[in-house]
């Protein structure tokens, strides 16, 4: 059925963000919409939502699943809906025009959170990377 409104206002009309779009950890074929370099190891939902918020974008979530998501925890569920566009079709703010805009805005932030700063101190981040390193090359072997 086609859209029953053409109101970018309208809740129906928002963009939607999957954190699977914005996740290094997956491929362009599993679902990532953004180079590895920009995005961010397994984000959740509710970082999305805060980094919007507190960028004063009107936000809310649903409880959705990407249909490539093959991981049914709840860390990798819901979806996030944004305005990006008010009713007479202008930015609601001009430095998010397009949805790949707000993408590269988040993958930006979500590490800036308190609660990813708090996970992570300097130990943490390099030990994750030697375990990265640890399982690519069992795929080698």
């Amino acid at each position: 059925m086609a859209h029953l409104t053409q109101n970018p206002a309208d809740k129906e009309r928002f963009v939607c963000l999957y954190p699977i779009y914005i996740n290094s950890k997956k491929t362009l074929a599993e679902g990532r919409r953004i180079s590895v370099e920009k995005a961010v190891e397994n984000p959740s939902c509710t970082e999305i939502r805060d980094v919007l918020a507190a960028a004063g974008m009107n936000v809310y979530m649903e409880n959705k699943i990407h249909p490539r998501e093959w991981n049914r925890d709840g860390q990798f569920k819901g979806r996030v809906r944004v305005q990006i566009k008010q009713a007479d079709g202008s930015p609601c703010q001009e430095k998010f025009s397009s949805r790949k805009d707000v993408m590269i805005y988040v993958a930006e932030m979500i590490p800036k959170l308190k609660t990813r700063t708090q996970k992570s101190g300097g130990g943490d981040t390099s030990s994750q990377q030697g375990e990265g390193g640890k399982k690519s090359k069992k795929k080698k072997k």
